[in-house]
């Protein structure tokens, strides 16, 4: 039933936009992740999407725990259901990084005899009845010599050849392996139905366990032991055990006849088997908090484990609710901080503004003054100039003088200039005339009115001489025009 739920539900995953919640499931939904609000990281409309949509997929009614399963999988939606059906199955789960898996994690502190441990211990059986006694004192010589040679050799066999075992301490394990071998094994003998293995090593199990703070059940079976063969068979494949190890905890398990079996039992130092022991987050320790040693019955081993559950249920509830005070309060920290940068790049921002502006202006001041400065050399150079020129303009001649030639001149302002010149005068005595004038531009040129041409009155590369007036083909009298050709 199982494998068929999977591949519709895989499915579904793969065709995500066809999956549509009703608008009273789904605001039904949202007012129970309103108790989660408050101390979790806030989702994002995509994120609170797809927990829905996994929770419908899934069956698990606990948002937080799908919200959980959703993170280990980078909120992989296919890689979460088909992981999730795994798990229920008893399958290994198919989106593991085997990467991760590769580097066994390091094994979280353990407290395995705290003060308030629950201890269970079910005796072997006692004969019943004078026959049965009986049976058991005459054998029991041959047992104690059958046992006494049997330890004496696999002493002397372990002084010749190392416990594997032993060995696999300081070599490198699978310990993977040696649960998959074990869970193998144990199909092989008591069948298909039984709790959900946890598929990975003793350490992964613990560090799951602690990150979402969960009860851990461990099942350790003794080698070649019929008291654990017993309690495989009756106890731990009883199908009320199933449900409640599925709903309650996570099961690990393995054979101590394994590497990481053995390893574990050095850990836990059981003093018989079949044992089974129940681990929880206590004072930020994984602490052994309840051992069951021998064939406990279904109902008694279920009995036990939820008096301990509830006991330490507390103490659980207390670590959820500072581990989400804990978030919350370092999810409040760095929005505050977040909000702190953005607001120190925009005072960063306005600075960087202003100082712009204040090197724009000054910019524009030491421009201006550079101009003002140039104009003020400017203007000084011109009235050097100004003097310079005046004393080179020759005399004017007489009114009667026969080469006399009167010329006014017009400025942009409608000054009037007039003076003679002689014909032999050079045209940039004129110029020189019309210069040395307040009124006059500081660059300009002067034209004829008609026909209107530009008068040579400066010299050239080509033709450094300038020419005379009467060169120039002016007459007696001429008006001519000053005209600006500053800036």
């Amino acid at each position: 039933m199982f494998g068929i739920l999977r591949s519709s539900s895989v499915a579904s995953v793969t065709a995500i936009g066809s999956s549509r919640h009703s608008s009273c499931d789904f605001g039904r939904k949202l007012s129970n992740m309103a108790d989660h609000r408050d101390s979790q990281v806030e989702l994002t409309s995509a994120q609170t999407e797809k927990l829905l949509q996994f929770q419908d997929l899934t069956g698990i009614n606990d948002l937080e725990k799908c919200r959980q399963v959703l993170d280990r999988h980078g909120w992989n939606m296919e890689a979460a259901v088909h992981d999730t059906f795994n798990e229920n199955e008893g399958q290994p789960p198919v989106f593991e990084q085997p990467v991760a898996r590769a580097v066994p994690p390091r094994m979280p502190m353990m407290n395995i005899s705290p003060t308030y441990q629950r201890v269970y211990t079910v005796a072997r059986r006692r004969p019943q009845g004078w026959m049965a006694w009986g049976y058991f004192l005459l054998m029991l010589p041959f047992r104690f010599t059958y046992t006494t040679i049997r330890d004496i050799f696999m002493w002397a066999y372990r002084l010749i050849i190392p416990d594997p075992r032993r060995i696999s301490f300081t070599v490198v394990r699978d310990p993977l392996a040696d649960v998959e071998s074990f869970i193998a094994k144990f199909q092989s003998l008591y069948g298909e139905n039984h709790p959900v293995f946890y598929r990975g090593s003793y350490s992964q199990a613990l560090n799951d366990a602690k990150k979402e703070i969960r009860f851990l059940v461990v099942f350790l079976h003794g080698e070649n032991d019929d008291q654990s063969a017993e309690f495989s068979r009756t106890s731990l494949c009883a199908p009320e055990v199933i449900d409640f190890l599925g709903a309650r905890s996570l099961f690990w398990a393995c054979s101590v006849e394994f590497p990481e079996g053995y390893r574990v039992s050095q850990a836990l130092r059981p003093r018989s088997y079949p044992f089974v022991s129940l681990i929880c987050l206590r004072e930020h320790k994984m602490t052994v908090v309840a051992r069951l040693e021998g064939v406990v019955p279904a109902d008694e081993l279920i009995a036990r484990l939820m008096h301990v559950m509830e006991e330490n249920e507390p103490a659980l509830a207390q670590v959820r609710a500072d581990r989400e005070e804990r978030n919350f309060t370092q999810t409040l920290r760095a929005q505050q901080d977040v909000a702190y940068l953005e607001s120190l790049r925009a005072d960063q921002e306005k600075e960087r503004k202003k100082q712009e502006e204040r090197e724009r202006k000054e910019r524009e001041e030491q421009e201006a003054r550079e101009k003002e400065e140039a104009v003020q050399r400017r203007k000084e150079e011109l009235a050097r100039l100004r003097i310079e020129k005046a004393s080179t303009i020759p005399d004017e001649p007489d009114d009667d003088d026969p080469e006399a030639t009167k010329i006014i001149l017009k400025l942009p302002n409608g000054t009037r200039l007039e003076r003679r010149f002689l014909m032999s005068h050079s045209l940039e005595d004129v110029y020189h005339f019309a210069f040395c004038h307040k009124d006059a531009p500081d660059e300009f040129q002067i034209v004829t009115n008609f026909p209107r041409r530009v008068l040579p009155c400066q010299g050239t590369e080509e033709a450094p001489e300038v020419i005379t007036i009467k060169e120039a083909g002016l007459g007696k009298s001429e008006v001519l025009f000053v005209q600006d050709i500053g800036d």
